[in-house]
C-alpha cells in the first residue's frame, strides 16, 4: 500500500492565532473583527538591519505591503499602519495544540514548518468514507472554529505541500505527482526566498521546467552547493525519488480503535459502553497479532474541539476485554465531557508478545506457588486505583546490610529471584526503611536495648527485646559502599573528622579528609563505618521495632554512638 499524506496549510498563521486569542478574551466586549482585520496591519520581528514585516493583513496586502519588508518602508506606504510585535512562541505552542487536536483523524501527524501540519493518512480514510469525505469533514470542523486553511493530498509530503499552497483542494490519484506538480510555481516547492528568486532569474518559474535540466548544470547556477541540494532535494522528495521522514508528535500505537458518535454523549454510562465496544475490537486485533498491552489510552474528542485523555497500565502485557474495562472504571468520571462527545479513541501502547499455557490441574501440580497471572491483575488493580509506582517489590543482593539487601523497585510483573547465597542471620521485619531514621534514646544500658527512646515526636517506653545481632561494615568495599544511616551534615559528620583512630590505614583517613573538602556536603561519603547492634524490640502498645546502635562505646572512633531505626514488624 503507498503511503497518502494531506497536508493542512494556514495562511497568515500569526494572524489568525491573535485574532482567535482576542476573540476569546473580548467576545462579550468588542467585535471579533480587531485592528487586524479593519485596519493595515503587521506583525514585525527583527531582522538583521531593523525592524522587518513579519506577518501582514489583507488590507495591509493590498497597499503593497508584504512579509520581509522593512517595518520603515511599510510605515511610508501605509501611515495609520498598525503594528505589533509577532510571538512566535505562542504560535508554535497553538499549532501544535492543533495538530494535536487533529489525532482525531490520523493517529500520525507532524508539524510542518510554522504554519502547516502533515497527516499522514494511510490506511485512515475509509473510516471518514474515503479521502474525499475526509478532507470535506477536516475542512468543516476546522471553518467551523474560523480557521482559514488550504488542503492538499498526495502521495509524498512534498507534493500534498505543494498542492496546499498552489492549487488548495485538489488531491493526486496514486503516482500522480510529476504530471500534477509540472504546472505548479516554483515557491511551492518550500524553498527559501534566496533560491525562489535565483531560479526566476533563470527564468524557471514552474515546476516542470526542473524536470528536463541537467542536474549538475543546475547545480552550477547556484553560487552555494547547499542551496542547490536544497532545490534537488524539495524536488525529489515532492517527486517521491527521495525519502521524507515525518517526525510525528508521538509514536503511532501498534493497534487503536475508534468509535464516531451519531450524536454527542455527555454522560459516563453512555461513555463506558463505547469504551466496552471499543475494548472488544481492540483485544480481538490483538489476539490475532498473538500479542498484547501495557498501556492502554481513552482519548474522548469532545464537538468543541477539545480532547480530554485518561490512561490506564498494566504489569505484563494483557488483552482480556474484563479486565481493561475494570482498570477503567474508576477513570471513567474523570472525563469531561463537555458539550459532548463525537468521537472515542482508544490506543493499545506497550505492546509485547503473549505468554499463554495451559493452566494446571491442581495446586499440587503447579510449577511454582505464586499465581504471576493474579499477582499481575492485583498489582494493576492497585495502580490504577493509587497511581504509578504504588506497587513495589523487594529486590534481594548479595549484602548483609539491610537497606542494600533489600532495595525497592517498581514492580513490572514477575518475583525476582533470591540470590542463592543470600541469608538472614535473624528475622527481618516486614517493613524496611530505604534510609534508617534516627531516634532519641532516653534511657539506654550500655551494650544493650533503651529503655526509653522517641521516634517521630512520640516517646515509646520498651517493655520486650531480643538481640544484639552484630553487623560489621563491609570493609571490602570501601570505594563502594553505601551511604551512611544519617546526611553528613555538619555534626553529624564529626565521626569523619581527623579523630579517627589512629590504627586505621593512612589511606582511608586520606580518603575521608578528601571527601569532608568537597564542596557538595551532602554526597555521600563512606570510606569508613562502624558495626551495628540490631534489637528487636516491643513497646507497651504492643508495637514491634527493629531498631540499631551505630557504633560501640568506646570503639574509638569519637563521640557516643547513635540509634537508628530500621524497620518495622507486622
Amino acid at each position: 500500500m503507498m503511503k497518502r499524506y494531506l497536508s493542512v496549510w494556514f495562511p497568515d498563521w500569526p494572524l489568525t492565532r491573535l485574532r482567535r486569542k482576542r476573540f476569546a478574551l473580548n467576545t462579550l466586549r468588542t467585535r471579533a473583527d480587531g485592528p487586524e482585520t479593519r485596519l493595515p496591519f503587521v506583525l514585525t520581528e527583527a531582522g538583521p538591519s531593523g525592524l522587518v514585516v513579519a506577518a501582514a493583513n489583507h488590507r495591509a496586502q493590498t497597499l503593497g505591503i508584504s512579509p520581509g519588508l522593512g517595518f520603515t518602508d511599510a510605515r511610508a506606504r501605509a501611515p495609520k499602519l498598525h503594528a505589533e510585535e509577532i510571538d512566535r512562541t505562542a504560535d508554535a505552542e497553538a499549532l501544535d495544540r492543533l495538530a494535536h487536536w487533529m489525532i482525531r483523524f490520523t493517529p500520525l501527524i507532524a508539524i510542518d514548518g510554522v504554519d502547516a501540519v502533515m497527516l499522514e493518512t494511510t490506511g485512515c480514510a475509509h473510516l471518514h468514507g474515503g479521502e474525499a469525505a475526509m478532507m470535506a469533514n477536516i475542512a468543516t470542523m476546522l471553518e467551523q472554529n474560523a480557521l482559514p486553511h488550504q488542503m492538499g493530498l498526495a502521495g509524498t509530503a512534498g507534493a500534498a505541500s505543494a498542492l496546499a499552497r498552489a492549487t488548495p483542494g485538489k488531491a493526486l490519484e496514486e503516482g500522480g505527482e510529476e504530471a500534477g506538480l509540472a504546472g505548479l510555481p516554483v515557491t511551492a516547492l518550500r524553498l527559501s526566498s534566496d533560491a525562489v528568486q535565483l531560479l526566476k532569474r533563470f527564468g524557471l518559474t514552474r515546476i516542470g521546467q526542473l524536470y528536463g535540466i541537467d542536474r549538475k548544470a543546475l547545480a552550477r547556477r547556484f553560487q552555494s552547493k547547499a542551496a542547490a541540494e536544497s532545490v534537488l532535494m524539495r524536488l525529489d522528495q515532492a517527486l517521491g525519488l527521495r525519502h521524507e521522514p515525518l517526525d510525528p508528535l508521538r509514536p503511532a500505537p501498534l493497534k487503536s480503535a475508534r468509535l464516531a458518535c451519531p450524536e454527542p454523549i455527555a454522560t459516563s454510562e453512555a461513555i463506558r459502553i463505547g469504551l466496552q465496544q471499543l475494548v472488544a475490537d481492540l483485544c480481538g486485533d490483538l489476539t490475532a497479532w498473538g500479542q498484547g498491552a501495557r498501556e492502554f489510552v481513552l482519548h474522548a474528542f469532545r464537538a468543541d474541539g477539545t480532547r480530554s485523555s485518561v490512561s490506564v497500565r498494566t504489569a505484563q502485557p494483557v488483552r482480556t476485554a474484563k479486565h481493561i474495562i475494570r482498570l477503567f472504571g474508576e477513570r471513567i468520571d474523570t472525563i469531561d465531557p463537555g458539550f459532548g462527545i463525537d468521537l472515542l479513541m482508544l490506543e493499545a501502547h506497550r505492546t509485547g508478545l503473549m505468554e499463554t499455557s495451559a493452566a494446571a490441574l491442581s495446586g499440587d501440580l503447579a510449577a511454582s506457588d505464586t499465581d504471576d497471572v493474579a499477582l499481575s491483575a492485583l498489582a494493576d488493580r492497585i495502580t490504577a486505583r493509587l497511581g504509578s509506582g504504588a506497587v513495589q517489590i523487594a529486590r534481594p543482593q548479595e549484602s548483609h546490610i539491610p537497606e542494600v539487601a533489600e532495595p525497592r523497585i517498581a514492580f513490572e510483573g514477575a518475583i525476582p529471584d533470591k540470590p542463592a547465597s543470600s541469608r538472614q542471620a535473624g528475622p527481618r521485619p516486614i517493613r524496611i526503611f530505604e534510609r534508617p531514621e534516627r531516634i532519641r534514646v532516653l534511657a539506654e544500658v550500655p551494650d544493650g536495648p533503651p529503655l526509653h527512646f522517641v521516634w517521630r515526636r512520640v516517646t515509646r517506653r520498651v517493655v520486650r527485646a531480643d538481640g544484639p545481632e552484630r553487623i560489621s561494615p563491609e570493609w571490602w568495599k570501601h570505594s563502594s559502599a553505601p551511604p551512611p544511616a544519617t546526611s553528613p551534615k555538619g555534626a553529624e559528620r564529626k565521626w569523619l573528622a581527623p579523630k579517627l583512630d589512629k590504627r586505621a590505614d593512612a589511606n582511608l583517613i586520606a580518603e575521608a579528609r578528601e571527601a569532608l573538602s568537597r564542596e557538595d556536603p551532602g554526597e555521600p561519603i563512606y570510606p569508613l563505618s562502624r558495626a551495628r547492634d540490631y534489637y528487636r524490640v516491643e513497646d507497651e502498645t504492643g508495637r514491634r521495632y527493629w531498631l540499631f546502635r551505630d557504633g560501640l562505646y568506646g570503639d574509638g572512633r569519637g563521640g557516643a554512638p547513635d540509634w537508628y531505626m530500621q524497620g518495622l514488624f507486622a
